[in-house]
């Protein structure tokens, strides 16, 4: 909201907030402290993705840890030089920033997101698009509903290209309340495959590990329309929660026809 009543104080606002960054360490109660990074978005992002991958390979390999203590061991371990006893995921430190060409051309200065955290300005996304560490991928949307084109396939698991388009289109995993970054999910074939549902786009849908398997306990109902982007879900205690996720470009309104004099 505030980008779009202001978006030049939003720019300038967030480049004080980047000259800000800083490392503290706050001592606290039971020989406990926290050591707090405060830096931009895709730094943030990127490193958090890094760490949980290596957290979950660790914890795949058979580590009893929770999730929780194996990020903060292994955040520790890479700061003082040690091995976690893991190498990262070559996909791990992956943040995904969206935005129009139109606005990668300086044209416009609208519809720059990053992947779990939302909007950002325009001049920042396109300072994170030119650094030389960032890697750019064309993506085609359908211009009238502004989603990734679908490609449709016969197999269970997906193919690269029908994972990487729906974790581009969903963003984050599509349960509401949850802002898991689809890079970080489970591809979830919305009407189960050994139930008719194919491996496509128009099926595929990004759930967190979590959220994926409580979609099939029975006192849960989800329901979502990957195609709109649109999510229903409710409770066993009968509350209905509903969700949406934009486009990643705005498709053009239809223009009315005149009629003929």
């Amino acid at each position: 909201m505030a980008h779009s009543v202001d978006p030049e104080g939003q720019t300038a606002r967030a480049r004080v907030a980047r000259r800000g960054r800083k490392l503290e360490l706050i001592h606290g109660e039971n020989a406990m402290s926290r050591l707090t990074a405060h830096v931009p978005v895709e730094v943030a992002s990127a490193a958090y993705a890094r760490v949980d991958g290596m957290a979950q390979a660790l914890r795949r390999a058979g580590s009893s840890r929770s999730m929780d203590q194996l990020r903060a061991d292994v955040t520790t371990d890479l700061l003082l030089g040690r091995d976690p006893g893991v190498t990262a995921p070559e996909t791990a430190a992956t943040v995904s920033l969206h935005m129009p060409a139109s606005t990668a051309l300086g044209i416009t200065d609208s519809g720059c997101t990053l992947d779990g955290y939302g909007t950002i300005p325009a001049p920042i996304a396109r300072e994170i698009m030119t650094n030389p560490a960032s890697t750019w991928r064309k993506v085609l949307c359908d211009p009238t509903t502004g989603q990734p084109t679908a490609l449709g396939r016969t197999r269970r698991r997906p193919s690269t290209t029908i994972r990487d388009l729906v974790r581009i289109r969903d963003r984050e995993c599509v349960v509401p309340w949850c802002h898991r970054p689809a890079t970080h999910t489970d591809f979830d074939h919305e009407q189960p495959w050994n139930h008719g549902g194919t491996t496509s786009t128009d099926n595929g849908t990004s759930r967190c590990r979590h959220h994926h398997r409580l979609k099939h306990h029975p006192r849960w109902t989800h329901s979502h329309n990957p195609t709109r982007g649109t999510t229903t879900i409710t409770t066993p205690h009968g509350t209905t929660y509903y969700g949406a996720t934009d486009p990643i470009v705005t498709p053009p309104r239809a223009r009315k026809r005149r009629a003929p004099p």
